[in-house]
């Protein structure tokens, strides 16, 4: 005979591991610090190819300007400018990233524990009905 329970159980682990659980397992595969690190150097990587494409587009459309006021000290400052505002981007952008993945494992993290409880809770009705 079908226990009800048991086929609640199984159909919502089914649809747990055919759903979310399919990232959710590979997210919980790494270490918080590793998940959270990886996605920290990938959005560094593309926050500096984005600020580079910003900043050659900026310079190619002041070119003219630049070559008519050139001097030391307005290439000094235009690169203290481009450096700090690069550095206050990129810092940002760490802290939002770090963040935002810290918070997807740990919630990935609880769903796993939560479905694995649920294996555990579905073994244990099957032993008791061998018993």
């Amino acid at each position: 005979m079908l226990d009800e329970r048991k086929v609640r159980l199984m159909t919502s682990l089914a649809m747990y591991e055919q759903g979310q659980g399919k990232e959710d397992f590979k997210v919980s595969e790494y270490y918080r610090k590793d998940y959270t690190g990886m996605h920290i150097l990938f959005s560094i990587f593309w926050t500096t190819v984005g600020y580079a494409c910003i900043a050659g587009l900026v310079v190619l459309s002041g070119l003219k300007y630049f070559m008519e006021n050139m001097s030391v000290k307005l290439f000094v400052t235009i690169g203290i400018a481009a450096v700090v505002g690069y550095l206050a981007v990129v810092i940002i952008y760490a802290v939002i990233t770090s963040h935002i993945y810290n918070k997807k494992h740990k919630d990935a993290r609880q769903r796993v524990k939560r479905y694995n409880h649920n294996l555990t809770k579905l073994l244990k009705m099957y032993e008791k009905e061998n018993k």
